[in-house]
């Protein structure tokens, strides 16, 4: 089941320099340990074929591998789990086909889609966001920004929600500092890892600032 590493996560992404693949060896080797792989637009066969080489270098870290929004792929590989987007597969419906043994995480934008989203089932995180504009997601939701991020957190206290949000969205290094001190309890990073000078170090330098807690 889920472990302290959702802490640090890495969404794939690709460059002109980059593949996928190149981006899991750089969060890796960076000292992240939990990979979500999202490959918006591939074919099955090529995310297919991806997610059991991304899988295979997981496990070779010890490194958690989440499926972005494909619950039959994530079952039929064995991966640890699933991330679900708000117009995906019901969290109720995914818990049914893959048990209580995989990892299920939610996206979120508001508190009310965090009631929403555990009116028929619970999932072991959220990813919230997003905190700025990205350029690696399409149709992006209103951005929150720190307060944004205050509002939702001081709301799940007062009602008891104990899951962990994880934040996402345009999150660069030196904004990690406040975004823990906003309460999230985890960061979820893509470009400004992938896109630094030195993505390597840049990864270190980040699971620095978060696992140090």
């Amino acid at each position: 089941m889920i472990t302290n590493n959702y802490s640090l996560q890495f969404i794939t992404h690709y460059t002109d320099k980059y593949s996928y693949v190149d981006s899991v060896r750089i969060a890796l080797e960076g000292g992240c340990r939990w990979i979500q792989l999202r490959m918006k637009g591939a074919s099955d066969l090529l995310l297919e074929e991806t997610a059991l080489v991304v899988q295979a270098m997981c496990k070779e870290y010890g490194a958690t591998f989440i499926v972005d929004d494909d619950v039959y792929l994530a079952k039929k590989i064995g991966a640890d789990g699933v991330h679900l987007g708000k117009s995906d597969m019901p969290i109720s419906e995914a818990r049914q086909i893959l048990g209580q043994s995989y990892i299920i995480g939610a996206t979120v934008n508001t508190f009310e889609d965090i009631e929403r989203a555990m009116a028929n089932s619970r999932p072991d995180y959220f990813g919230c966001g997003p905190f700025r504009y990205t350029s690696t997601k399409k149709n992006l939701s209103p951005i929150l920004g720190y307060e944004g991020y205050r509002d939702i957190i001081r709301r799940m206290r007062d009602r008891n929600i104990d899951i962990p949000l994880v934040a996402i969205g345009g999150i660069a290094k030196e904004d990690i500092p406040e975004l823990l001190r906003c309460g999230v309890e985890g960061i979820a990073l893509s470009g400004s890892v992938i896109n630094a000078t030195d993505p390597i170090q840049q990864m270190r330098e980040v699971a620095a600032i978060i696992l140090k807690k």
